[in-house]
């Protein structure tokens, strides 16, 4: 079964680029404010959308990220106005790919098969869930895949040649590499390291890799871009929001442009790319210098 993530990737090498997967929360600062936002994100170049889903103790995620859900859950954001958010954006797009992403508690306590069953009716695509490991697969993967879902799996910087191949095991969609140890946010990509690490993945799967944590402008975009089939881009959109509202916490018409202005310019530097030229470029630098 083809998803609409299969199928994006699949048209996007065909273009011979990389994707801009963009990252805001559901709900931050508030339902009706994220819907706008979420329902701009295509036009503004995103290819794929990742849509956090608020939860009280988000572990891996950086100060900015946290805060987001904060707001989120402060403005009573919840999975049923998650999903609600979702049905909504697909009345006016039905090609863009939907990651829901975050933690498994909240996805527990709605229900596992009441979510996955919402979810596909949603127009959900895909799901990330960092605190499930492959060993616990049995839990939500191979039930979200019996259900049409896309299971995305993190590998990082510590993920050996060891580990890997667990990590790989049940994962469809892409592959999304953590180009930093630590929260999300935290700190800027090496991208003589991200490369390395995109080529020792590929290694062991066919499946596109998308690289986040830390990208935040279109320069650094455009050279992740130029060697992973997708940028992940969240903390600088999140902050982008959080920047736009007034002194109460509040969106102000600002609020929408703020983050599609900053998806644009990402989008540009990830369009700019030359694909598979990173390695050579920094290489003639490196002489140069």
């Amino acid at each position: 079964m083809t998803t609409r993530i299969d199928q994006r990737f699949a048209d996007l090498k065909h273009e011979g680029r990389a994707a801009l997967v963009t990252f805001t929360m559901a709900g931050d600062p508030d339902t009706k404010t994220s819907l706008a936002i979420l329902k701009e994100l295509p036009k503004a170049g995103a290819d794929v959308i990742e849509l956090g889903m608020p939860f009280t103790d988000p572990m891996a995620d950086g100060p900015a990220i946290q805060a987001g859900g904060l707001r989120a859950l402060n403005a009573g954001q919840d999975m049923v106005k998650t999903l609600g958010m979702v049905r909504a954006f697909r009345k006016g797009d039905a090609a863009t790919p939907i990651v829901l992403m975050g933690y498994y508690n909240p996805i527990y306590i709605y229900g596992v098969d009441r979510f996955l069953k919402d979810a596909k009716a949603a127009g959900i695509d895909g799901l990330i869930v960092v605190d499930l490991p492959p060993e616990e697969d049995e839990e939500l993967c191979l039930p979200a895949l019996k259900a049409g879902l896309n299971f995305i799996r993190l590998s990082t910087p510590t993920t050996d040649d060891k580990r890997l191949p667990a990590v790989l095991a049940n994962t469809s969609g892409f592959v999304y590499y953590v180009s930093i140890t630590g929260i999300t946010g935290a700190a800027a990509p090496d991208v003589s390291k991200v490369t390395e690490a995109v080529a020792r993945i590929k290694r062991h799967t066919g499946l596109p890799v998308a690289v986040g944590f830390g990208v935040r402008t279109a320069r650094q975009a455009r050279a992740i871009a130029a060697g992973a089939e997708g940028v992940v881009v969240g903390s600088a959109l999140v902050n982008a929001i959080r920047d736009s509202l007034d002194k109460k916490g509040k969106a102000t018409a600002r609020t929408v442009k703020a983050v599609t202005g900053l998806v644009a310019e990402l989008a540009e530097g990830v369009r700019g790319a030359k694909r598979g030229t990173e390695k050579s470029t920094e290489k003639n630098t490196k002489k140069k210098a």
